[in-house]
């Protein structure tokens, strides 16, 4: 038995974490606001919808998330073009400032990082976890079903 693999994720996702946030303290914004300003910032305007799946959410937690940042006036949440309902994130010009400033201070995290863990373990586990999410993604074997 390998032990708990959700206990090792999360052991090793709040040491990434603080290694981030301790990077990020200067520029104000958390490692999930930078995260999220980031991905508005790269794919905007993007739907809300598109960007809780770009970022593996759900939708009450991309709100909730977002929220802070709209307080900030770093996104705007803006109605849709073609329905009335939907709604898209644009990131202002306040927020995509931020994001440069806070980018430079996230590169010096990664280079850190890699630095302290060597590149090729960094690119090893970024393909363990990139393979990792495919399958737990794809839809479930039918584990009764046998090959004809």
């Amino acid at each position: 038995m390998q032990g708990c693999t959700h206990l090792k994720l999360r052991q090793l996702g709040r040491v990434v974490a603080r290694h981030y946030e301790a990077s990020l303290a200067g520029s104000g914004l958390r490692i999930n606001q930078y995260s999220l300003l980031s991905a508005v910032v790269k794919l905007g305007p993007v739907g809300l919808g598109e960007l809780a799946s770009a970022l593996r959410l759900d939708s009450s937690t991309l709100s909730r998330n977002l929220q802070p940042l709209v307080d900030q006036q770093l996104v705007e949440v803006r109605p849709g073009a073609g329905d009335a309902r939907s709604r898209v994130a644009v990131a202002t010009a306040a927020g995509e400032a931020m994001r440069a400033e806070a980018q430079r201070a996230w590169k010096q995290a990664q280079l850190a990082l890699n630095e302290r863990l060597g590149r090729e373990r960094v690119a090893t586990l970024h393909a363990l976890i990139d393979e990792s999410l495919a399958m737990l993604e794809s839809p479930a074997q039918d584990a009764d079903h046998e090959p004809d």
